[in-house]
């Protein structure tokens, strides 16, 4: 079994929140833990109108959890949220392990500490830049000879 840490982002109906909310968002934990994961963090994260209509909600509750379950579980987990009635949406992202204390410690709290540079390092090897835009190519452009 491989252990990994995964985000998990969630859209709830707003309605079914506003009338349950600790039913609601307790599914989240009890899934997970349904499937022999286990919950790092499980928060509120924020309600909003959201860009499009998604299954007829224009607003959703937005809940973030990050937690370790055995890969080979995540299918059956995205099963089990395909079908529940109040998560609207949903995607997990695997999260690299330098970064689990970082990101964790930054979603409890709202701060980057001493991990702040390791997350831009990491960031930095693993993101190629995707354009060499400079300004001389903008006075270029604006050339009117």
């Amino acid at each position: 079994m491989t252990q990994n840490v995964y985000e998990g982002l969630f859209i709830f109906d707003s309605d079914l929140y506003a009338k349950e909310p600790d039913t609601v968002s307790g599914q989240v934990t009890r899934i997970i833990e349904q499937f022999g994961g286990e919950v790092l963090l499980s928060r509120l994260w924020d309600e909003r109108k959201l860009a499009y209509p998604i299954k007829g909600h224009r607003r959703g509750t937005y809940w973030l959890a990050y937690l370790k379950i055995d890969s080979l579980k995540v299918k059956e987990l995205t099963r089990q949220f395909q079908l529940s009635e109040s998560v609207i949406r949903f995607l997990f992202l695997h999260v690299d392990p330098r970064l689990v204390e970082t990101l964790v410690e930054h979603a409890r709290t709202g701060h980057l500490h001493a991990g702040e540079q390791q997350v831009d390092q990491i960031i930095e090897e693993e993101i190629p830049p995707t354009s060499s835009f400079l300004e001389e190519d903008v006075e270029d452009s604006n050339d009117t000879n």
